[in-house]
């Protein structure tokens, strides 16, 4: 990714292009629906049926809601692909964001089936949206423009600033008045994001009308036949294994497990293979897997925030200030808030910094220390806790605090470093590589997640933060191999 920003891309957002704003707004908007929506989907699982529910176990709702966010990354490799040979990048995110915003208008309808065709179309959606959008931030900034790494955590308090706003609006919503109606904000969020993206179109640098990769004319029209017969037979295979009781959840739940290891291992080795990336490209992919290894296990972390940690907190967190319940949903929020007040500090210690900052490895290993901390507290905060019991706030604000300043670390720097590292002709389908690390988190949770209340939560949430403390540490022993093999990331 060398492009240099266009004559249109002025120094108008903290010092930062102006289309950064666009995007800015994009995904602020884009992650209130999405994690407005994915803070109550769990507690949706899991509530009675009677009660507006689908009346699942908490441990099955768990590994459903982990298996749906396999599937929204799984699906980011196509949106890659698509925008990197038919599509181009900014239509890729519009078409993306549309039918976000139809999944959620879906699941505002009170049906159970409804929730599914919903759930389809916002992970076809975001699969199209989310690699694109941050490979757009990218191409704002030469390569070797030193505010990159602080225009991507700008950029992330965007994102948190949504993260923030949706579980408040949709948690309310949610828990107090109805499911249905939680889901109706998150469409309207989205909505509102897709009106500024399309108003803000000519702030964008690098946009491009087509693909800046096209197919030729004749393999682009076979391409777009076989994508849609093939989703067609897809969904008519999965639909008669469905009726026939062949397909149920859990293998379902399974099966998506096994894709998501089997996805980056294969997309690893076409790029390796491909004739289009030369040898130097080659080279700066090898490091790279270790940054997608350490994602993988620090997001396996975060994504329980929205399975394990929120049905901790519906159980067991205290919801009372001065007499008023708020919803338990709310602790989400914390995360939101975290990012928002901490990435500009981050953001500014970086460019403060300058080239005396830490390189994008060490960066990185510290996110997953910080996300193996956040786990680690929850296990004396859990500790000989039996039968009805409640926990002070602080243990889940200290959870979600430590975890926040681990995403910004780790994730900032991740989508950042995965620009620079990226080859050429794959420079969106890279970022979907870095989605597909979210993939494999997700996959691994669907599974792990099922010993949730089987085993004891203090072993549990112990476990899982020491691990990833460990992957950390091992992160930042092979730091003088990635310093000398990472470049030109710094």
């Amino acid at each position: 990714m060398t492009e240099a920003p266009t004559p249109r891309a002025g120094h108008a957002f903290f010092g930062h292009p102006r289309g950064l704003l666009t995007l800015f707004g994009l995904e602020m908007w884009e992650r209130f629906s999405f994690l407005g929506m994915q803070a109550i989907l769990v507690l949706y699982f899991s509530d009675q049926v009677a009660s507006g529910g689908l009346g699942m176990a908490q441990n099955t709702a768990a590994s459903v809601t982990a298996a749906y966010g396999t599937l929204v990354y799984l699906v980011s490799v196509a949106g890659g692909w698509l925008a990197d040979r038919i599509l181009g990048s900014y239509r890729a995110v519009l078409w993306g964001g549309a039918l976000i915003a139809l999944g959620h208008y879906a699941m505002a309808v009170p049906a159970a089936a409804m929730t599914w065709v919903g759930l389809g179309l916002i992970i076809a959606g975001t699969g199209l949206l989310k690699p694109n959008v941050s490979t757009m931030v990218g191409k704002l900034y030469a390569t070797d423009d030193e505010r990159r790494d602080a225009g991507f955590a700008l950029y992330y308090m965007g994102i948190n600033i949504g993260a923030f706003l949706g579980p408040l609006i949709t948690g309310w919503l949610g828990q107090k008045q109805g499911w249905h109606l939680g889901f109706s904000a998150a469409a309207v969020g989205m909505t509102l994001g897709l009106v500024q993206y399309v108003l803000g179109r000519r702030r964008l640098a690098g946009r491009r009308d087509g693909a800046e990769f096209a197919l030729l004319p004749s393999t682009m029209r076979r391409a777009v036949w076989l994508i849609v017969c093939g989703t067609l037979l897809v969904a008519a295979l999965a639909t008669t294994l469905a009726l026939t009781g062949l397909l149920t959840l859990p293998r379902t739940v399974d099966a998506l497990t096994v894709l998501s290891v089997i996805a980056p291992v294969v997309y690893f080795a076409v790029m390796f293979k491909s004739p289009q990336v030369s040898a130097e490209e080659r080279g700066r992919l090898r490091p790279y897997i270790v940054l997608f290894a350490a994602s993988v296990v620090f997001n396996f972390i975060l994504f329980q925030s929205y399975s394990t940690m929120t049905l901790l907190a519906a159980d067991h967190a205290r919801t009372a200030v001065l007499g008023w319940d708020f919803p338990s949903t709310w602790y989400n929020s914390v995360l939101g808030v975290a990012e928002v007040l901490l990435a500009p500090v981050v953001a500014a210690v970086w460019v403060k910094l300058g080239r005396r900052q830490p390189h994008a490895s060490r960066k990185i290993a510290y996110g997953v220390l910080l996300g193996g901390l956040s786990f680690l507290v929850m296990a004396p905060a859990t500790t000989g806790r039996t039968g009805d019991w409640t926990m002070a706030a602080w243990w889940l604000v200290g959870s979600y605090v430590l975890l926040g300043l681990g995403d910004i670390l780790l994730e900032t720097t991740g989508m950042s470093a995965t620009t620079k590292l990226a080859p050429a002709a794959f420079a969106s389908q890279t970022m979907a590589l870095w989605f597909l690390s979210l993939a494999l988190a997700n996959g691994i949770q669907a599974q792990a997640v099922k010993l949730f209340g089987v085993l004891p939560n203090d072993l549990y949430f112990g476990l899982n933060g020491a691990f990833a403390v460990v992957v950390g540490l091992a992160v930042i022993a092979a730091g003088p191999w990635l310093r000398r093999t990472m470049h030109p990331v710094r």
